[in-house]
């Protein structure tokens, strides 16, 4: 039996570019195995007489967004500040609070409260927050207060003296 050259030729180019196609030397991308932070505080405060809009989130590396208005601040929570955010959610039983604590009075200008903590949300308005929230989002106003920007009664210039 023979073999045609015009077929021979074809396979053998075949099998050669199939043969040197494993061997090119590909490096393979490396995989980043660190997983990403999880959240562990979602803040947000909106309403009230001057139309607020605020929001804290924290992870659990500790960083910490804040927007508002339309500033947007990061800051980094160190282990014991994380330690008391988690205590403090912890011993005000917030895994037990109902998920929604509306005020009797509807208003316009009552401040409204959203809080998720490892998963769980509640949301209350200003006029009825239970005491354990309130503690709650005090600390987490605190934070939000301390990551703002400096005010000042008497505004500056920018004028070196």
């Amino acid at each position: 039996m023979r073999i045609k050259v015009t077929y021979i030729l074809p396979l053998f180019l075949l099998v050669l570019v199939l043969a040197g196609a494993g061997c090119l030397g590909t490096k393979a991308i490396p995989v980043n195995k660190t997983a990403p932070p999880s959240l562990l505080v979602d803040y947000h405060r909106t309403g009230g007489t001057t139309g607020s809009n605020d929001r804290l989130v924290i992870f659990d590396n500790g960083v910490a967004a804040i927007s508002g208005g339309s500033a947007n601040t990061e800051i980094l929570l160190n282990d014991t500040e994380l330690t008391f955010i988690s205590t403090l959610f912890n011993e005000s039983d917030f895994s037990q609070l109902q998920a929604s604590y509306p005020a009797h009075q509807q208003s316009p200008e009552l401040m409204t409260y959203t809080v998720t903590y490892l998963g769980k949300t509640v949301t209350a308005q200003e006029t009825d927050i239970p005491p354990s929230l309130e503690t709650i989002i005090g600390a987490l106003d605190s934070i939000l207060k301390s990551a703002g920007p400096q005010k000042s009664a008497y505004p500056t210039l920018g004028i070196a003296h």
